[in-house]
């Protein structure tokens, strides 16, 4: 039992088109429906590790969504993954076997295939480039989580090619998915608590990068492809572990380690907030350069926006007016000065934010049907990771950088400029 796709559906109804005029006959509603062969998405996912539990467990859960295939450097994780998305659908068909999900190591076996319509990239940040550009060369839309990219020039090609080839992108930074952050926007974009001087967030702190002892690479890992692009090290199971605490992400060669991490999160919020999402700042200053006491990066504006240690009440992001403030976190909370702004509605002047009626990845799918802009689009993903990246660059040079977003370049140091891309380890040299 294989399941019928909507490319496949479209195929024999064309071919079938003169029988059906000749021989009319009684056709099933269930071929016209929402979730019928011809409206249903084939799906793939690439990376199956701690993030994309989520979104696997969704899509398999969704009658209009079918995983067709998966890919993962892992043998045990592509075999635990095809095996549930087998069982999934064996138990919602209601027959006694299923078998039509794939499992691939390589990625580009995936993307190619001409019967899956969307790819969830969930790689470690090194490979989202790579995989994100060529499944939608192959007329992919993707779903890619956050950060984007792992260079700044990564994000500029990224959200290009999404606009060349009118791929549905959705970044996954899902916060803006939620009330309480869509609704802290509205209330700093609408100037209910005036100029905004100065935003405050808290990132947390991951452990230094250490070298590390070489270890036997697993049976079933392909461990040369995990590192892709990257430069080569000797296995360690703490490099390329996925950890929430660490992991991978502790190392600069596959992110910008903390800013990469919640600051992909944090610093889209605050972009929205300050109706920067096709811009950003113009200056980053690093951390205890010439006494600064936090990570700093600061508009044009002059807004500041602090990377410090905690945020008021235990919040998330701070934003400070001259007439009032915001706080808000997860888990819907939302704190106002004022308080009556927090539940104050808008009013038919007001600017009126993207409402998402259901979830992050909701909001893609539905975007794929319509063909319309999703919440947080490659380049609004790109404009952020290059928030991430450049706060990253100040921080290993140790001074401070001046950024033009408009012609997306780093005024006057030409040694932080090479950093805005990385070398690729070939053969993995694609973008």
């Amino acid at each position: 039992m294989r399941p019928v796709t909507r490319r496949d559906f479209l195929k024999h109804a064309a071919a079938l088109g003169g029988v059906a005029i000749a021989f009319p006959t009684i056709v099933p509603s269930s071929v016209f429906g929402q979730n019928a062969p011809s409206n249903r998405i084939g799906v793939g996912f690439v990376g199956m590790g701690l993030i994309v539990g989520g979104h696997f467990g969704h899509v398999l859960g969704r009658d209009d969504c079918h995983v067709m295939a998966i890919c993962d450097v892992v043998r045990e994780k592509r075999e635990s993954s095809k095996a549930r998305a087998e069982e999934s659908y064996a138990k919602k068909s209601g027959a006694g076997s299923y078998k039509g999900c794939d499992a691939y190591v390589e990625f580009e076996q995936l993307v190619t295939r001409k019967d899956i319509d969307a790819v969830f990239v969930t790689a470690p940040d090194h490979w989202h480039a790579p995989i994100s550009n060529m499944a939608m060369r192959h007329g992919k839309d993707v779903y890619c989580q956050k950060p984007m990219t792992l260079t700044v020039r990564e994000g500029r090609i990224m959200s290009d090619v999404a606009r060349q080839y009118g791929a549905v992108f959705q970044v996954g930074s899902q916060q803006r998915s939620e009330r309480a952050f869509r609704k802290a926007c509205e209330i700093v974009r609408n100037g209910w608590i005036g100029k905004v001087h100065t935003v405050n967030t808290s990132l947390g702190e991951f452990p230094p990068p250490q070298s590390l002892p070489e270890q036997p690479i697993p049976e079933g890992f392909d461990y040369d492809r995990w590192l892709g692009p990257t430069p080569w090290y000797p296995y360690n199971e703490a490099r390329v572990k996925g950890n929430y605490g660490g992991g991978w992400r502790c190392f600069w060669d596959y992110g910008s380690r903390k800013n990469g991490d919640w600051g992909a999160h944090h610093f889209d919020i605050i972009q929205w907030a300050l109706g920067m999402d096709q811009s950003g700042p113009v200056q980053f200053i690093p951390k205890g350069y010439e006494g600064n006491e936090w990570q700093t990066h600061i508009y044009a504006s002059g807004t500041k926006v602090h990377r410090v240690d905690k945020v008021k009440n235990g919040q998330m992001i701070q934003f400070i007016g001259d007439k009032g403030e915001v706080l808000v976190s997860r888990g819907d909370r939302l704190e106002t000065t004022p308080v009556e702004l927090k539940d104050r509605p808008l009013s038919a002047g007001d600017t009126k934010l993207y409402t998402v009626t259901r979830g992050h990845e909701d909001n893609w799918i539905e975007c794929i049907k319509t063909r319309k802009p999703t919440i947080c689009t490659a380049e609004i993903g790109h404009r952020t990771a290059t928030i991430c990246h450049l706060s990253g660059i100040a921080e290993r040079l140790g001074r401070p950088l001046k950024w033009d977003p408009v012609k997306e370049e780093i005024l006057g140091d030409a040694e932080a400029s090479r950093w805005l891309d990385r070398p690729r380890r070939t053969p993995y040299t694609y973008i």
